[in-house]
């Protein structure tokens, strides 16, 4: 591999501004990239449905070894702010200059890919079936990935189960393989408007009510493997005005539905009570955003490539996380996902920052599990 060149594609592919629903100049980039590398194309035109303007890019790169495939997945938009990235490269590190965020969540993923696919070519080197898979607005819910129309993907550019995300944060040697389900929730209180300074006791307030809701709510960590948050408490109203009106959005995570299922009961019944302690009423309404990533081979492929990681001298460690990706989207098609360290740290903040060793380390680890 050649690290140099590595880096300096890194540098100019964080100089393409591509943010959620924008980032179309970065695919078409990416598109003739792919394209001169050799591979076959098929774009996904799922942004019509959600007001975006790039395509998820399927690519595939056949290869002269036998056995299942692999695909390589990331995606392309990034976390504002992003516009004008000036990159400082210091101590093995990358940079910015504080006033953006770097975008190695998750150029630095595609990098990898490219750089892959470059050593390989450029050398000759024998090969799996290698698929691509970059898709546009994962930091905005997903919508890319939940989009696809997969019954009008060619049967050919079917991506292989096997898929690397190289998309998780931390070092090198980091290997996710169980991710939470999340419900986004939205719990809204009615009450009964009157004159504040005048006939308060005639209104029935629905912060009140919310309180009272929210204060016999578990929140934060509920056990090991679930969590929930309170994101917004909303009521527009004047202070001379008791409120009638009040919103609060939500959200919990788990690994297991049925204690999922077991905290919405209790947060719905902390609603009803404080509905009837205040005389008011209550809705719920609940949104399943993504399932939960587990594995379906009893972790085999994890357990595979963190072999790899072992034999190029990088400590492999298998996780579950807390947070969610494509991959708990692409769970349901059937495709059985890792999600690999890529030495991304701080991400979606500016002071977000690379370690150039680890983007290294992995992308090494990669390109020997494909050749091998």
């Amino acid at each position: 591999m050649n690290k140099k060149r590595m880096i300096e594609n890194f540098l100019e592919m964080i100089k393409i501004h591509s943010p959620s629903n924008n980032e179309r100049v970065y695919a078409e980039y990416l598109i003739k990239l792919l394209k001169e590398l050799g591979g076959e194309i098929y774009l996904d035109e799922g942004y019509k449905n959600y007001g975006g303007n790039a395509p998820v890019i399927f690519a595939k790169f056949k290869g002269n070894l036998s056995g299942e495939g692999v695909t390589l997945a990331a995606h392309m938009d990034v976390i504002e702010p992003a516009l004008g990235v000036n990159p400082i490269i210091e101590n093995n590190i990358i940079k910015t200059d504080g006033t953006t965020t770097l975008g190695g969540d998750d150029k630095a993923g595609i990098t990898s890919i490219i750089e892959t696919l470059r050593t390989i070519k450029e050398n000759n080197l024998n090969h799996r079936d290698i698929f691509v898979l970059l898709t546009p607005c994962e930091e905005a819910g997903m919508l890319g990935a939940k989009n696809i129309d997969w019954t009008s993907v060619p049967s050919n550019m079917k991506p292989a189960t096997n898929m690397l995300v190289i998309d998780n944060a931390g070092r090198a040697g980091l290997i996710a393989h169980t991710a939470p389900s999340k419900y986004g929730i939205t719990f809204t209180f009615n009450g009964k408007k009157a004159h504040a300074g005048i006939e308060p006791e005639k209104g029935i307030n629905a912060v009140c009510m919310a309180a009272e809701a929210i204060s016999n709510m578990k929140i934060g960590r509920i056990d090991e493997f679930t969590t929930s948050n309170i994101g917004s408490i909303k009521s527009t109203f004047p202070t001379n005005v008791v409120a009638n009106h009040c919103v609060v959005t939500a959200e919990l995570r788990g690994h297991f539905e049925e204690k999922i299922l077991e905290m919405l009961n209790s947060y719905e019944k902390s609603c009803k009570n404080a509905a009837i302690l205040f005389g008011g009423e209550y809705s719920i309404e609940k949104r399943h955003d993504y399932p939960a990533l587990k594995p379906k081979d009893d972790l085999k492929f994890a357990k595979e490539f963190a072999k790899i990681y072992e034999d190029i001298d990088v400590q492999s460690e298998l996780k579950i996380i807390g947070g969610g990706s494509d991959s708990n989207i692409l769970a349901k098609e059937g495709f059985n996902s890792i999600i690999i360290g890529v030495g991304m740290y701080d991400v979606h903040t500016v002071n977000e920052y690379l370690v150039i060793d680890d983007l290294f380390k992995t992308t090494e680890a990669i390109l020997k599990y494909i050749t091998q």
